[in-house]
């Protein structure tokens, strides 16, 4: 009697190859709603940029994106809040200039910004702008200063937050101009401004996006921007390097992370999806408005640009003395 086994070795192999195989593929992302955590209150730059990506975002990628916002210490409780989070695509950070800051401000930090995040796109940039109560009696940066010296003691500046843009800005013109000011800071640029516009404090060196509103509305005085060459938004306001104070510059910017060992083609999807929107007129103009520049870019060069970033204020913090700790 013949063996039964070649047969049935026949059969087995006939079935496998008429079985379809399974698909291996990845599900499509996202397949849910969409995290955006923002590390300050409702109502600054931050939380207006976020916001305008996710409304993108949500369109183009048939998803909610949310924004949620987390603030304190200059975003370090949001960081480390997505840090920790599954590395899935949908617990977002929009991680700022700020972070590059923290990673010398603070000795002691439960995160790395270079090494806890994958880098998506690079957002948005824009200068900070020197801002007063109108009740103060100066229109220039020249008239300040001396303000400030004839008046030691009396001139406060308000801060989104210790390690933020707007808190070295004014450490950095403090240590150029040679004057006094107190810091005095808020969790947030909403709150900040409120009290500034109460003359609770005197001066802040805030975001375009956050003070515009107020500059237009006469609310504030704009005095100067901090970045190295006027801007579209206010042609007529000086730089403060050109207006007595060679060397200074700062500027400010947003970026879009992920969690570390989230899947490159998530980032992928991301990234394209980020630029595909800061090429979209309407967000281009309503950017514009607010007083940013879109910035887009790969994963790779926004990483870079980190890294420069942290170079970069470490040496303004070693200069000016500050510290969060």
């Amino acid at each position: 009697m013949k063996s039964l086994a070649p047969i049935a070795l026949t059969a087995l192999t006939s079935l496998a190859l008429a079985t379809p195989l399974v698909a291996t593929a990845e599900p499509a992302y996202p397949l849910k709603p969409v995290k955006i955590v923002v590390g300050y209150a409702p109502g600054g730059s931050a939380d207006a940029a976020a916001r305008l990506l996710a409304n993108q975002l949500s369109v183009r990628m048939k998803q909610p994106f949310v924004v949620e916002n987390r603030p304190g210490a200059a975003s370090s409780i949001a960081a480390s809040g997505v840090a920790r989070s599954a590395p899935d695509g949908y617990t977002l950070f929009l991680g700022s200039n700020a972070n590059a800051i923290n990673a010398t401000l603070y000795k002691k930090l439960p995160f790395d910004i270079r090494k806890d995040f994958a880098p998506v796109a690079l957002v948005t940039s824009f200068p900070n702008v020197m801002v007063v109560n109108p009740s103060m009696p100066v229109k220039t940066v020249g008239e300040f200063i001396a303000y400030a010296k004839a008046h030691p003691g009396a001139v406060n500046f308000a801060s989104s937050g210790i390690g933020s843009s707007t808190h070295l800005s004014a450490e950095m013109f403090k240590s150029m101009a040679g004057i006094k000011m107190e810091h005095i800071q808020y969790k947030g640029s909403a709150p900040a401004l409120t009290d500034l516009m109460a003359g609770q404090v005197q001066v802040m060196f805030d975001n375009a996006p956050s003070v515009l509103p107020f500059i237009r509305s006469g609310k504030l005085r704009a005095i100067a921007v901090t970045s190295a060459q006027p801007q579209p938004f206010a042609p007529q306001l000086p730089t403060i390097a050109g207006a007595g104070l060679p060397g200074f510059e700062v500027k400010s910017w947003y970026g879009l992370f992920a969690p570390a060992d989230t899947p490159p083609a998530v980032v992928q999807a991301l990234n394209q999806q980020v630029n595909a929107a800061l090429q979209d007129r309407s967000m281009r103009d309503q950017l514009a408005t607010l007083g940013a520049s879109p910035e887009g870019g790969t994963p790779e060069a926004m990483r870079r640009h980190v890294e420069q970033e942290v170079t970069k204020w470490a040496a303004v913090i070693r200069q000016s003395g500050a510290t969060a700790e």
